[in-house]
């Protein structure tokens, strides 16, 4: 049973799909339409990672949309840096606002990434991803119930009780991807730590009758920030330490008195049509599972939505989550396989928290952000800064420590091409794991056999061999064991029931 039919909820139901399970999506929202999922406030920065999940798994296609130009898009990168003759530079991202720029990236740096659909970043409406999930996970048999919140449940050594508007559902497990106000996280009693907001921030879609005194892209000022990605459309933050977040109705007044607060203008506002508000608050559950109640998503790590990190944790966190939870229900699972998910995700979680907390740093108000400010732009400047900033915010430097003696261990799967002209993440999509052997060596074929049902084998050489014989990947693509000449097969062994449990004899 999964709460929450938002896009982490509704990914992970397909994720257990794939695997044969039944699945339950309980969400409280009768209607999952809001305005506010629409362009633009809709539009979300996919990550490397995100990309290649959609792709492995055949969704890519379905979430794509055609990109619309740098300038109009509502990620931080719109920033003029001139007028008239004076280009946009080629804008790849942002830290802080700060921008990043395609042609300082050295990609010669990434040995193991190989040309692929999830070769760059991409933004997505989230109204066409939840639409796409939403198809794909009710063509696999997903049971979706809306208007049915989770009121409270509690749990067996067997199972899981939930009551939820009248109605009792029992399953063997409990996922809470019900979002940053987490039910099954306060009713499961999971432990929360993390730091309390700075600033309340604004999406707001209005009219002006003077647009021409505000800037457009991201201005810093010395009461705090705005961004217009086009007239009417403004995020802003005012360092208020959150006092008005859900404290109060949102009304076209205090829109005002904010925006000429922070823009340090006298803009009048003539119609609000869209408001929302947010913070930088930042806590994350100490463990993501208790007996038989797990979380995933927002219910699992509370953050700001600066740089759109949330919802690509989310998803790498169902991704990782999925296979090794059906694998413990199918009873094929090695001991300590569903306890790796707390103890892998949990760290990237914790390292997001703490890159949302460095970029609320560089926005404060105050002369020592500014300082910081300049310093961080020199940096993002050269060659090697915007090839840090690169891998950190597309998530190319991704890398699980599974130990290992190759580079790659821990790291997503190259997207090798077979000389048959299949790729590596066409492969992924029966969400098995995966032996791909480029020699077709009889001892590697009999080994993965071991496994049958579980690995899929495949012999075939590919292209580039990034110096490597063989490939052992999870599920969930990521590599784990890399062979190269004379490869081990005892190494090969003990990754393989690592990560699948034991062998047939």
């Amino acid at each position: 049973m999964i709460a929450g039919a938002g896009p982490v909820g509704l990914f992970l139901a397909c994720e257990l799909r794939l695997a044969g399970l039944s699945v339950l999506v309980l969400e409280q929202a009768d209607n999952p339409r809001s305005p506010l999922k629409r362009i633009p406030f809709g539009m979300r920065g996919l990550s490397v990672p995100t990309i290649e999940a959609f792709y492995r798994r055949g969704l890519l296609r379905d979430i794509a949309m055609p990109q619309r130009p740098k300038a109009d898009a509502d990620s931080g990168n719109a920033s003029k840096v001139g007028q008239g003759a004076q280009q946009l530079r080629r804008q790849a991202g942002h830290f802080a606002g700060i921008p990043f720029d395609y042609d300082k990236i050295d990609t010669s740096k990434w040995q193991y990434r190989l040309p692929s659909p999830a070769d760059t970043n991409m933004a997505a409406e989230m109204e066409n991803i939840e639409s796409a999930l939403t198809a794909r996970a009710s063509a696999m048999g997903v049971e979706i119930r809306r208007g049915l919140g989770v009121g409270d449940f509690d749990q067996s050594d067997e199972e899981v009780t939930i009551r939820a508007g009248g109605e009792t559902f029992r399953g063997r497990w409990l996922v809470g991807c019900d979002g940053g106000r987490s039910t099954v996280r306060k009713t499961g009693g999971f432990e929360v730590i993390g730091t309390d907001p700075e600033f309340t921030g604004y999406s707001v879609q209005v009219e002006m009758a003077d647009p021409e005194k505000l800037g457009s892209g991201r201005i810093y000022t010395p009461t705090g920030m705005y961004f217009q990605s086009q007239p009417g459309t403004i995020a802003m933050v005012e360092f208020d330490g959150g006092a008005f977040h859900r404290s109060q109705p949102i009304t076209l007044e205090h829109i005002q008195v904010v925006l000429r607060r922070i823009s340090c203008t006298d803009v009048t506002l003539t119609g609000l049509h869209l408001a929302t508000t947010w913070t930088d608050r930042a806590y994350q559950a100490t463990a993501y599972r208790k007996g038989r109640v797990l979380l995933a998503g927002d219910a699992a790590h509370i953050h700001s939505p600066l740089g759109g990190q949330g919802l690509n944790l989310g998803f790498g966190d169902a991704m990782n989550l999925g296979w090794k939870l059906a694998a413990s229900i199918r009873g094929e699972a090695p001991v300590g396989l569903l306890d790796s998910y707390s103890s892998e995700r949990h760290p990237v979680g914790a390292q997001v928290l703490d890159w949302s907390r460095a970029q609320v740093a560089l926005m404060r108000p105050s002369g020592h952000s500014r300082a910081l400010e300049a310093i961080i732009r020199d940096v993002i400047d050269t060659r090697d800064g915007a090839t840090y900033f690169a891998e950190r915010v597309w998530g190319v430097s991704f890398r699980y420590d599974l130990g290992g003696s190759h580079p790659l261990v821990g790291r997503s799967a190259p997207d090798f091409e077979l000389v048959d002209g299949t790729k590596l993440g066409e492969l992924l999509g029966n969400g098995k794991g995966l032996f791909l052997d480029f020699d077709g060596s009889t001892p590697l074929q009999a080994l993965a056999s071991r496994w049958n049902g579980r690995i899929t084998y495949v012999a075939n050489d590919v292209k580039d061999r990034l110096g490597l014989s063989a490939l052992l990947v999870r599920p969930d693509g990521v590599v784990a064991w890399a062979g190269v000449a004379n490869p081990s097969q005892e190494e090969a062994a003990r990754a393989a029931s690592r990560w699948f449990g034991e062998a047939e004899s």
